[in-house]
């Protein structure tokens, strides 16, 4: 096809708002610039299988990937291997491990499927994918492989291959509506809800040539269309509707500048210009480069501290891209000497040696020995945070109907119910061996950041609507429950209390918002949090003592405020980089700096247990000595983030729960000093 100046400058209004919206300059829609690309190709790729196919006959497959490995494999092997090498650098090993799956993926062109199943795109975690960005190449990819194959098969039914093209365009958009709203992930990397972008492209191309088009078309249409890319870049929003029906405007836009993209308007020209086209030329390469710049970069950086810095990365970005181009890209692009042979053979071995890196890495935990004793302390902790709950099971029979049912200990009618919030999770393996020595079964019922208190609903700025409904659920019908579940014995509750009484959390979690309500009353605006748990404490052991089992209560273990394992190891890891951000962890705190939240989740209990109504489990002395409690112990990490414990603390902790596994009713003193 003629070289056309105008889809160089479109490439490079596609690119440069991936690359700013990345690098968070303010274009709320930066990522179409993706769906911008996907045209593009589409159009270039149809464009040349179609003529191809149109002048010969048939498709020669040899020589079309050959040209496409020419022209996208160096530049992205070249990324990948120096990705690799500072991921060796500075991803932790569990960060590292899973780099060797992108690896993987990303080489076989099947990374959009890895990172749909993984999480979204748009999660906060996507930052700490050095690879992410591979999905859209992938998609492409996968893309290469189809449409060749299409037109190869049809080659004698030329209509009926052109009728295909339209209904799999038609088939794929429908798709992309009618599965964002409810399986976003999907339509966002899946390649049969995105093809109707591509083949959009695909169809304009085609179009062009049978009618001979000289693409001049009209100067309002190349407004319009620069107009819909441009809203699109500024307007759409990222999340939960896209792509769907907000995929049109930037896609349509796309389509209608190309249309019109010689005639002789300002937006063309604009196009045409040559800084433009020069920003187009590297396209690839920068999109290639940026992301791995941008994630690694943060990830050194804990974040950017200004603009000014995120500008000088994203310069970085830019120079890389351009050495890819230059020294890479295009040299092996327009090598007249190399024949295909030797392309097809020199993909396949940097494909291999890839594969087998990300087979390495995977395989051997992301090689933790690269880091010092500090640094696998916290590492460790990190990891230790996975229990097994693969005895779980949805109940289908009442009282428990529709309820996640955990079974600890060994089987047989639970004796003992453990009933609470995440802390539950993080306790598991120690309340499954305390079960298990004393041969008594039981049953863990838990939901996260869900207070197990009767008489209360929660709205939580980290949950969503329906997540704080299914709490209140969950809670109702747990109430209902107990007087069928005739076997307890023991009934022990765990629930991150400061954090209920104080409506915060603390530290590193200090953004965590949860307020509480009365279940059957309005929002009470400006009542003491900590009063209303209170009584919502007194209610619940009323009504559970009512039914006969004796009552246990955890006291919370301290919170280590400024703690998180994985922060902690990133810091340590990264202690000797000139531009690693400062420390801001700390494995240890006060007791006097506890005191106060100590004092509001001990309020709930101290009166019931003076009362004789229930008895307190305390976690203190295991963690904390006169004066300071801390993360680690003996070597070992004790918590995985600034409130919850690991599995090793778990474990060390299970004497804690011998008295509710044992059937013993007498109080555990809960050690309560001047210093608390």
């Amino acid at each position: 096809m003629p070289y056309r100046g105008d889809i160089d400058g479109l490439r490079a209004v596609a690119v440069l708002s991936v690359v700013l919206y990345h690098f968070g300059m303010p274009l709320q829609g930066g990522f179409v610039g993706v769906d911008v690309f996907f045209v593009i190709s589409g159009f270039l790729i149809g464009g040349i299988l179609w003529r191809e196919y149109d002048q010969t006959g048939r498709i020669w497959l040899k020589n079309f990937y050959i040209r496409r490995f020419r022209r996208l494999a160096p530049a992205f092997f070249v990324m990948a291997i120096v990705t690799t090498l500072l991921g060796w650098a500075l991803l932790l090993p569990f960060e590292f491990r899973e780099y060797g799956k992108s690896l993987i993926a990303a080489t076989v062109y099947l990374s959009n499927v890895l990172f749909f199943r993984s999480a979204g795109y748009f999660d906060a975690a996507s930052e700490d994918k050095p690879l992410l960005h591979t999905w859209s190449l992938a998609v492409e990819e996968q893309f290469y492989i189809l449409l060749p194959l299409l037109i190869l098969f049809l080659a004698r039914w030329r209509w009926g291959l052109l009728g295909l093209l339209v209904a799999i365009w038609a088939l794929s958009l429908l798709g992309s509506i009618l599965l964002t709203p409810y399986a976003q992930t999907a339509a966002f990397y899946l390649f049969p809800f995105r093809a109707w972008e591509l083949l959009s492209g695909v169809l304009l191309a085609i179009w062009g040539y049978e009618t001979g088009r000289r693409w001049r078309g009209w100067a309002v249409l190349s407004w319009l269309g620069m107009g819909l890319i441009l809203a699109s870049v500024l307007f759409i929003p990222a999340g939960p509707l896209f792509p769907g029906l907000l995929a049109i405007p930037p896609v349509l836009g796309t389509v209608l500048v190309i249309a019109n993209g010689l005639n002789r308007n300002p937006v063309n020209r604009l196009l045409c210009n040559r800084c433009a086209m020069f920003v187009g030329a590297i396209s690839y390469s920068l999109y290639l480069w940026h992301w791995p710049v941008y994630t690694l970069s943060t990830y050194l950086r804990e974040g950017y501290a200004n603009v000014l810095e995120s500008l000088v990365w994203m310069a970085l970005s830019f120079g890389l891209g351009w050495l890819s181009w230059r020294y890479v890209e295009t040299p092996v692009r327009h090598a007249r000497g190399l024949p295909g042979g030797s392309v097809f053979a020199g993909t396949a071995l940097a494909s291999a040696i890839l594969l087998g890196l990300g087979g390495w890495l995977y395989k051997a935990d992301g090689l933790p020995g690269r880091f010092g004793l500090e640094a696998r302390t916290h590492i460790a902790a990190s990891a230790d945070f996975l229990q097994d709950w693969s005895r779980c099971y949805t109940a289908t029979v009442l009282p428990l109907d529709g309820l996640e049912v955990c079974p600890i200990g060994p089987e047989g009618p639970p004796r003992v119910l453990v009933w609470g919030d995440s802390h539950v999770r993080a306790f598991r393996e120690g309340l499954d061996l305390a079960a298990f020595e004393a041969n008594v079964p039981g049953i863990i019922l838990w939901r996260a950041g869900c207070p197990p208190l009767f008489g209360v609903r929660k709205i939580e700025s980290s949950a969503t609507q329906a997540q704080d409904t299914a709490c209140t659920q969950a809670n109702k019908q747990i109430e209902q429950s107990f007087p069928r579940l005739t076997s307890l014995e023991s009934i022990l509750l765990i629930g991150r209390w400061s954090y209920y009484a104080s409506g915060q959390g603390v530290g590193l979690d200090a953004q965590n918002r949860i307020s509480l309500h009365p279940t059957d009353g309005l929002e009470q605006i400006g009542t003491i949090q900590a009063r209303l748990l209170a009584s919502a404490a007194r209610h619940t052991v009323a009504k559970l003592s009512a039914w006969g089992p004796a009552v246990f209560v955890m006291r919370q273990p301290p919170e280590i405020p400024y703690y998180d394992s994985r922060k902690a190891a990133r810091e340590a890891a990264h202690r000797h980089w000139p531009l690693a951000a400062k420390p801001s962890t700390h494995n240890e705190v006060d007791r006097q700096v506890l005191a106060l939240r100590a004092a509001l989740a001990d309020g709930l209990w101290l009166p019931l247990q003076e009362e004789d109504r229930v008895t307190v489990l305390d976690t203190w002395p295991y963690l904390c000595d006169p004066y300071h409690c801390s993360a680690i112990h003996d070597g070992t990490g004790q918590y995985f983030d600034n409130n919850h414990v690991t599995n090793a603390a778990a474990l060390r902790l299970r004497d804690v729960f011998a008295p509710v596994f044992s059937g013993m009713t007498q109080q555990t003193a809960l050690t309560v000093s001047s210093n608390d």
